[in-house]
């Protein structure tokens, strides 16, 4: 940042009692090519307060009592002071030249205004190693993402990668803090109709699956929050039968992951229900089996 000018990007981190994972996540933030940015840490009411090594680029909120990572996503949000913004995990890390590539891709798309920018996310262990990678589609302005036919070899799960403008998502009031779960899914169902979505093949991201506590794999409340998700969105959904086939899958999956036996079995009909021929051809396809039991590695 020059002259105390805002900067370019905000990096929001939310973290709760993860503080040697937390390091290695806001260093990568630091660490970019592009140097015209802050980084906010938000302590989503930790046993401890944070403490990190004090930085003029980096800011710490601390919330009181735990309001779960939406509503830590979105204090930082409300302090952010960059143009454009992105979120980060406690537990992943930042490529070096995330903030610089998606920020050239803006500048260079000729996609409908406004523009955000999703790349490519790889999967790691807890020793690091990779265990997938996931490369996202671009959506129009005006699409529905993660509703939409997906075309080959692209993912839909790297919503995590999303670097937007500040004002287009302070316009749809950040994430949802009332769902119990699933609010990136939201997020990304409201923003697509008001924002195209450039896809980057670039790997930018590095997230982590290791055998620590998941908040996604916590069953109930993931559970509870799809059943939320469902009734917000439900003509939506409606409208878009294999796209909603395919979402009740992914819950399947992670219900298994998570050793949900019937709550899985309850979703796999439901979306056979859904879009029978769909359905059907997606759990039936030998491809479609392999990447169904590498979800169940990375999952979270």
């Amino acid at each position: 940042m020059r002259n105390n000018c805002p900067p370019e990007v905000t990096v929001v981190i939310p973290t709760r009692n993860r503080p040697e994972k937390l390091l290695r996540a806001v260093e990568s933030a630091l660490s970019q090519s592009l140097h015209d940015l802050e980084v906010i840490v938000v302590d989503d009411g930790a046993t401890l307060p944070v403490e990190l090594p004090p930085n003029p680029r980096l800011r710490c909120i601390r919330l009181e009592s735990s309001q779960g990572p939406a509503a830590a996503r979105n204090a930082g949000l409300a302090a952010a002071r960059g143009r454009f913004v992105t979120f980060l995990d406690d537990d992943d890390s930042l490529l070096p030249h995330m903030a610089e590539a998606s920020l050239k891709a803006i500048a260079e798309t000729d996609l409908p205004s406004p523009v955000a920018v999703i790349s490519g996310i790889e999967v790691i262990d807890g020793t690091g190693a990779i265990l997938e990678r996931r490369v996202p589609p671009t959506s129009v302005r005006g699409q529905h993402f993660s509703l939409e036919p997906l075309p080959a070899g692209r993912s839909y799960v790297t919503k995590n990668t999303l670097v937007v403008e500040r004002e287009v998502m302070l316009s749809l009031g950040g994430f949802d803090t009332s769902l119990a779960a699933c609010e990136w899914i939201d997020l990304f169902l409201r923003l697509n109709p008001a924002c195209s979505l450039l896809g980057l093949s670039t790997v930018t991201y590095r997230l982590t699956r290791d055998a620590g506590y998941h908040f996604s794999r916590d069953t109930r409340k993931r559970h509870r929050g799809f059943r939320q998700l469902i009734d917000k969105h439900r003509d939506l959904l409606a409208a878009h039968p294999e796209g909603y086939a395919d979402a009740i899958l992914g819950e399947a999956r992670m219900a298994l992951a998570s050793g949900a036996f019937l709550t899985a079995m309850r979703n796999i009909a439901a979306a056979v229900w859904i879009a029978p021929c769909h359905a059907i051809t997606t759990l039936t396809r030998p491809m479609r089996a392999i990447r169904a039991i590498r979800d169940l590695r990375t999952s979270g």
